[in-house]
């Protein structure tokens, strides 16, 4: 445990952003090889893929996120991050040492059948990462009989094992809508065609599409989160205009119907200011769907480690790449409480607490064990 948390504290104090962790895969590669872990596969681009056999049984996937995040830490504990804007807010350095860990505890403990594979993956903050290792030819889904992963949950109790069947994170992804008009004399406005009514209308269309209550099953955000108008130049009436959104649902499914209306009400209003329209999806994150049979190992393993586990009643609202994988293996995620005084997560003072580390690392062995079992 002490050379996991000095490798932890390292990961913190070196934090790369998504798809830059050059540095974080060569750090994870010389401490596995340290405990002669060797045979890794570079995947994803910055990821990596370690993979054990055991004998005959099912084949579990675990994955890991490794990335950080363009927030600057206000901390001042000595492994802070030495990167000016760039820090590991998400706990995706105390992530990556619990897939470290569970790598050096089935070396020592190997199981008796099955296979495990261990993938480090990248990017997940953009929700560029598990798409880039699915595409991967190195990377096959189709020969895993399971995928389980965990996240860190600030505001729970300290080991707490949070649960849930079916939807565990939503379908999210966001839109960049681009408004090209043509500028005029501010004195003389209707001689030109300016963006700012169209992005007040999309706005406020956006509210009118909304369904707040999380309890709803079409439940669905439209979240401006950027604007941007003209120039301070003010005779100048703005000929260019964008504003970005993030959209959320709880299903796939609703998550599609309310982007392409929106995608078409947005045209509507474009042609009506006489703008010319362009839309840009970025960040998507597919819904991730716990599969009951994988959720009822992740139960038991909290049973005999002696862990309180919870169930939680409605999806956390946070999008989660790993629900790519859920899409293609029966799979499902859990949630690893992490102190309930703990800073939010992405908050500039929040940090991963060293001592969940051995509770993460014991949660996937003894899924792992569950699930081969089974």
């Amino acid at each position: 445990m002490s050379d996991l948390r000095t490798f932890r504290r390292t990961l913190h104090a070196n934090p790369e952003l998504s798809g830059q962790e050059n540095g974080t895969q060569q750090r994870i590669r010389e401490m596995l090889a340290q405990q002669n872990a060797n045979g890794s596969k570079d995947v994803g681009g910055t990821g990596l893929l370690y993979s054990f056999t055991f004998g005959e049984g099912p084949h579990v996937l675990v994955r890991v996120d490794i990335d950080a995040l363009p927030i600057q830490e206000i901390n001042s504990f000595e492994h802070k991050s030495t990167v000016p804007g760039v820090s590991h807010k998400c706990g995706h350095d105390g992530h990556t040492t619990i897939g470290v860990g569970l790598i050096m505890k089935m070396l020592s403990e190997p199981y008796s059948r099955g296979s495990v594979d261990v993938l480090f993956q990248p990017a997940e903050e953009i929700g560029e990462g598990a798409r880039s290792v699915i595409a991967d030819p190195v990377f096959d889904p189709s020969k895993y009989d399971y995928a389980i992963a965990l996240h860190n949950i600030p505001g729970a109790p300290l080991h707490q094992i949070l649960w849930k069947r079916d939807g565990f994170t939503p379908a999210v992804q966001s839109l960049i809508i681009r408004l090209q008009g043509k500028t005029s004399h501010a004195a003389e406005p209707l001689k030109g065609f300016n963006p700012a009514y169209a992005i007040s209308e999309i706005i406020q269309m956006a509210r009118t599409m909304e369904v707040v209550d999380e309890q709803h099953e079409d439940y669905a955000l439209i979240t401006p989160v950027y604007s941007t108008l003209g120039s301070k130049d003010y005779g100048i009436s703005a000929g260019y205009g964008e504003v970005h959104f993030t959209i959320r649902s709880w299903k796939q499914e609703k998550m599609e119907r309310v982007c392409e209306v929106f995608s078409g009400m947005v045209d509507t209003i474009g042609d009506s200011n006489k703008l010319k329209v362009e839309k840009e999806i970025v960040a998507v994150f597919a819904a991730n769907q716990n599969d009951h049979h994988v959720v009822d190992q992740i139960i038991a393993a909290a049973h005999e480690l002696q862990l309180r586990s919870t169930e939680r009643v409605k999806p956390f609202p946070w999008g989660e790449d790993f629900g790519l994988f859920t899409q293609h293996i029966p799979g499902a995620m859990f949630g690893l409480g992490s102190g309930e005084n703990s800073p939010a997560l992405h908050n500039p003072d929040y940090d991963f607490p060293d001592e969940i580390i051995n509770t993460g690392i014991n949660m996937f062995y003894h899924t792992i064990q569950n699930l081969i079992s089974s």
